[in-house]
């Protein structure tokens, strides 16, 4: 008999030791055990009004073609919304065809850079603690991934400690580029600290790009969501910097809409055409209807630019406010929060919190991981761990902490907030 089953290995060579991923198993601990979940980024409150109803007038207008393929590279009214858009926050002309690309999510938007500008050998910079898809997304691509961390600076003073105090060391940051250095990938505002890297941050950052010849992947997905007065930069907009830019921004947390996966990323054709080679053999399409939808809520935006009712203006606002009332209720309880400059996200140190959650000095799991799964299966609270966005090489050295998401409705804050108010009077009685 013929033998059927095969014997050779079947699985690719580029996908040894990615099959691990920490939102597969966090996810699934707050389906099954969290009562309140503020471990995944997204909303729990609705997307604005302005936006459903535009996919609602794209669903049952006249229009039945916004249900077949649209343009390839960007359905032809959001590339053209978000060319003007950018022209405004960069300062300089856009061509819509060739310096915009929509995709699916902004996720696939950095899969399309690595993809595109990484070479095998190729080095990588990432600033730890980063976003997790970037290690395995640059190893895919035969690039090997180099990193430098941010350091936290507590304030002398006894105050809160802030994402600001988390500042890369110059003459480290400098050590991590060589000849071999293809490119850095810089996520401000970053998740998980929420830290908004100023603009002397991203000086000294464009400086050793230009100086080194190094592309910059930029992903500004909370670009909108910077609290405090804060300003946020692009580093595009920086000397030599535009023509060595690939801008990635999401129209999910633009719009508190994750669930739409609409990305994009804006850059040189230089740059660009590469990315468009990936995404056309790749996905090749991302949902017309989502895309008409979301060029109409760019295109109120535009004409609300910088006036008091733009939802860019709104929306920082009121996840301000939730932000301080997630870090008051932290910080009453002993978890105490570092105050972050942007984002959903807010990192917190359990260290007061140790003794309910036993040390197993054999385990290689990180201590903040044990933390996270016995919070969620013992409090029915959900968080994730800050190991998981650090390299295997230094996950062990920031255990203490743990990444709350505060992009949520009052009701569920509270909840949250019942949870540790509880836990800690449990601890004290």
């Amino acid at each position: 008999t013929l033998q059927a089953k095969m014997s050779r290995p079947v699985q690719a060579r580029r996908l040894e030791g990615m099959d691990k991923n920490i939102w597969v198993e966090f996810v699934q601990l707050a389906a099954t055990y969290s009562k309140v979940n503020l471990g995944q980024g997204f909303p729990d409150f609705p997307a604005p009004d302005f936006l459903t109803e535009a996919l609602r007038r794209a669903l049952g207008g006249g229009n039945h073609m916004l249900h077949q393929y649209t343009r390839a590279f960007g359905h032809p009214p959001l590339v053209k919304v978000l060319a003007q858009f950018f022209e405004k926050l960069l300062g300089r002309d856009l061509d819509p065809m060739t310096n915009v690309m929509v995709t699916v999510g902004a996720y696939q938007a950095l899969f399309c850079c690595f993809q595109a500008l990484v070479d095998e050998g190729d080095e990588v910079i990432i600033i730890e603690p980063f976003f997790d898809c970037y290690e395995p997304m640059v190893k895919m691509a035969g690039g090997t991934p180099v990193f430098v961390p941010l350091r936290p600076n507590p304030p002398k003073d006894g105050k809160l400690m802030s994402s600001a105090d988390w500042q890369l060391d110059p003459a480290e940051l400098a050590s991590k580029f060589s000849e071999r250095t293809k490119a850095i990938v810089l996520n401000s505002p970053n998740n998980p600290l929420g830290k908004v890297f100023s603009r002397g941050e991203l000086g000294l950052i464009a400086e050793l790009c230009v100086k080194h010849d190094v592309l910059c992947i930029s992903d500004e997905v909370y670009e909108w969501l910077v609290y405090d007065g804060k300003q946020h930069i692009r580093i595009a907009s920086l000397q030599g910097m535009w023509d060595r830019t690939v801008i990635i921004g999401s129209a999910g947390k633009t719009f508190s809409a994750t669930g739409w996966k609409v990305g994009w990323a804006v850059g040189p054709d230089r740059l660009l055409q590469h990315l468009r080679t990936v995404h056309q053999n790749s996905v090749y399409h991302c949902a017309t209807i989502a895309q008409e939808a979301v060029a109409q809520g760019f295109q109120r935006e535009l004409m609300l630019y910088g006036k008091p009712e733009s939802y860019f203006v709104q929306l920082p606002k009121e996840l301000q406010q939730k932000r301080d009332w997630l870090v008051q209720s932290l910080d009453s309880v002993g978890m105490k929060p570092i105050i972050p400059e942007g984002t959903y996200f807010l990192v917190a140190d359990i260290s007061q919190f140790k003794s309910d959650v036993p040390d197993v000095p054999s385990s290689d799991e990180p201590y903040d991981s044990r933390f996270a799964k016995w919070m969620v299966k013992n409090k029915g609270l959900a968080a994730i761990p800050l190991s998981a966005f650090y390299s295997e090489a230094h996950k062990n050295n920031y255990t203490n902490f743990i990444r709350f998401c505060f992009a949520k409705e009052e009701a569920t804050l509270k909840a949250a907030s019942d949870i540790l108010q509880k836990w800690k009077q449990e601890k004290t009685s």
